[in-house]
């Protein structure tokens, strides 16, 4: 059977078409916002948002929560609201923020696992909340229209609000001269960082989800430099590094995230080669 064949063959189950339609939904969310997150150099909220929703996910399985996600949006909502206010504190940094509620998490997630949880494969269970697994392969109807909303409702806020992020990320003070309330929007970006990560955990992991914000932008930065052509071009980018790493591993029975993040890997090097051939436009 060549690949065509089993490519198609596969795409004949609901589970398979279901994940490619998630992926490519979290992939695009991704992707929006990670332009404004590198620009504001707040690219490692992604990363203790990850980490604070790994903790969420334990408290979840320790509860023995049947359906984990609500609790785990409500406490990585709360942790980005947290970390946005404390980001803004002069005593301590957003950087210095962003590692101490990473951390903390991580650590009392692993630690909350090892004492109550009652899996009999901890280890595993710990490496796949970390580094992604099949679990996008095993959602449901209500866990794909769930995805679908949520990521509708992250594509209609940023869409209807593009002007007001545009200027928060490029000129704060500006944008505060001019009455915008800079501190409402950089709170919005938070809460619509803390959704995508939430939904994007069962793509990638929890570790491997900065790179799914990141690199799309930066790959996109190599060859555009206004903020709407590297915002389309993130877009397009991560939307199909997603694809192609979900078929890919799909079809040779790789690692869902690590795939997904080799693929952009690839993408980066290629727009970087591009760029040092044919400069920016």
């Amino acid at each position: 059977m060549n690949i065509l064949e089993k490519l198609s063959l596969y795409l004949q189950y609901p589970f398979v078409q279901y994940a490619l339609v998630v992926g490519t939904l979290i992939a695009l969310c991704s992707s929006l916002l990670g332009v404004t997150l590198v620009l504001k150099r707040f690219s490692f909220i992604g990363d203790g948002l990850s980490h604070v929703a790994f903790g969420a996910m334990a408290i979840a399985a320790v509860l023995n929560f049947t359906n984990e996600m609500p609790l785990v949006l409500l406490i990585t909502l709360i942790a980005a609201v947290l970390l946005l206010r404390t980001g803004q504190n002069t005593k301590i940094k957003g950087d210095a923020a962003v590692a101490m509620i990473s951390v903390g998490s991580l650590a009392i997630g692993y630690l909350l696992m090892n004492l109550f949880s009652t899996s009999s494969n901890l280890s595993g269970d710990v490496c796949s909340t970390l580094f992604g697994s099949t679990s996008i392969l095993t959602l449901s109807r209500t866990e794909v229209w769930l995805c679908v909303i949520l990521s509708v409702l992250v594509v209609g806020a940023f869409l209807f609000f593009y002007n007001k992020i545009f200027a928060v990320t490029f000129d704060e003070n500006f944008a505060k001269a001019t009455g915008t309330r800079a501190e409402l929007y950089n709170l919005l970006i938070a809460v619509i960082v803390a959704v995508i990560i939430v939904l994007a955990m069962n793509l990638v992991g929890s570790l491997l989800i900065s790179a799914l914000v990141i690199f799309p932008a930066l790959s996109a930065m190599r060859v555009f430099k206004t903020f709407r052509s590297v915002t389309i071009c993130s877009a397009i980018v991560s939307v199909v590094c997603a694809l192609l790493g979900m078929l890919i591993s799909i079809l040779a029975g790789m690692p869902v995230g690590s795939t997904i993040v080799a693929v952009n890997i690839a993408g980066f090097l290629l727009f970087s080669v591009i760029s040092m051939t044919g400069g920016k436009r």
